[in-house]
């Protein structure tokens, strides 16, 4: 039976005394080595989640929700269309879209890139990138008058900027008396817009819907229908149901099959990284094993007098037990305090230390985001914590039994 005796004893061992420094030092480092653990821990756990959370808002801002498309890789009827599906229950907006890979042409710079035709009035309904406009807005893109929107990124590699004129080249082909030579269309450059994302402002371009079906030839029709749903992570169940309603006629798919591997990815590797820094949590946790082991050693006479006084094996278990959990209680909460601190602060010390010693850590060109982003879950928090404790806990039983073990009368016999 577990009696406050067991803990005043226990509580008492925690309390070095001169003989036994070292004892106490091992001690000090086991707490720090859970403390930094489990701060380690909730730190990067946090920061992986950030990265997801902005990922995924950053690529689900300028992609759709689900897709439909006709069979042959374009809808002829988009109208008709975007009223069926805009009755549905989940769907919030519909756009059309019409989109093709071209090069872009600016004096003597030249990049391909994925030209996306667009209406500016239905735009809004499915994407944000009007609201990441950086200079110009989508209204801009007029019918006929062959204006463009080019990525932050793109722009600065043609080295143009708002009124300059580009060169856009499709893999379509003109047959004129000369030969056979490229469709090419010069375009204004009336916008500049910028995600964030590496991926979106370099590769990527907005023209209005018209002057894209002129450009690639399949005026009226277009490159199929952007949806956007109330609810993205029901999307596959809420497109099967949009499929069921149109038919074998039209292909429907979701953004998790676009983009299921890159987010299976970033899962497999948030777990990977609980799992290697739980091994740092874990060897600090059993540095507890040492710890105790010494101190059974240094207390075997007071534990054989405890016993001879009527103390039982499963009371000098809890001593020990005691004496572990405080090692292993006080390392969890420091860690989890330092761990919660340094998560919520995380996107301001990162640029301080960025700016004193002249390092980034986040290229632009090399990552999706130039930034570290932290977004601290309580429910990692609660899970990182309980695990630790139970490591510190787990680690006590093996000393503690030995502890039960002794015998007073070898014990005493030497004293």
């Amino acid at each position: 039976m577990f009696k406050p005796l067991i803990l005043y004893i226990g509580l008492r061992y925690t309390r070095a005394k001169r003989r036994t420094q070292f004892i106490s030092f091992i001690t000090l480092t086991s707490v720090l080595g859970i403390a930094l653990g489990v701060t380690a821990l909730i730190t990067v756990l946090s920061v992986m989640n950030g990265f997801e959370a902005e990922l995924r808002e950053r690529i689900l801002g300028m992609t759709s929700h689900t897709t439909i498309t006709g069979r042959y890789g374009q809808l002829d009827d988009w109208q008709s269309v975007a009223e069926r599906v805009r009755g549905l229950p989940h769907v919030e907006g519909a756009a059309p879209f019409i989109q093709g890979q071209v090069m872009v042409n600016a004096d003597r710079q030249v990049s391909g890139t994925l030209v996306q035709g667009i209406l500016p009035d239905y735009e809004p309904k499915v994407s944000e990138v009007g609201d990441k406009m950086k200079f110009g807005r989508l209204e801009d893109l007029k019918s006929g008058e062959f204006n463009i929107i080019l990525g932050a990124e793109l722009a600065s590699y043609l080295g143009v900027f708002m009124g300059d004129k580009v060169t856009v080249i499709t893999p379509q082909v003109n047959s004129t008396p000369a030969g056979i030579l490229p469709r090419l269309k010069r375009f204004t450059v009336v916008g500049v817009f910028q995600v964030g994302m590496y991926e979106y402002d370099r590769n990527m371009a907005l023209i209005h819907l018209d002057d894209a079906g002129k450009l690639f030839r399949i005026e009226p029709a277009v490159s199929g229908l952007r949806l956007k749903l109330d609810d993205l992570f029901n999307a596959p169940l809420i497109t099967q149901d949009i499929a069921d309603v149109l038919g074998n006629d039209y292909r429907v798919s979701d953004w998790t099959k676009a983009h299921s591997n890159f987010f299976r990815a970033v899962q497999t590797e948030k777990r990977a990284m609980f799992i290697i820094l739980l091994l740092i949590v874990a060897v600090a946790a059993f540095n507890i094993v040492s710890t105790l082991v010494m101190v059974v050693t240094d207390k075997r006479g007071d534990i054989a007098i405890l016993k001879t006084q009527g103390l039982t094996n499963l009371s000098v278990m809890g001593i020990f037990i005691v004496l572990g959990c405080v090692i292993g209680s006080v390392g969890t909460l420091i860690g989890t305090l330092g761990g919660i601190a340094l998560a919520l602060n995380v996107e301001t010390i990162v640029p301080a230390i960025e700016k004193a010693f002249g390092v980034q850590f986040m290229a632009a060109d090399v990552y999706y985001i130039s930034e570290v982003p932290s977004k601290l879950i309580w429910g990692d928090v609660y899970w990182i914590a309980a695990t630790a404790f139970f490591l510190s806990l787990l680690a006590t039983l093996y000393p503690a039994w030995q502890a039960s073990r002794i015998n007073p009368a070898e014990v005493l016999r030497y004293e």
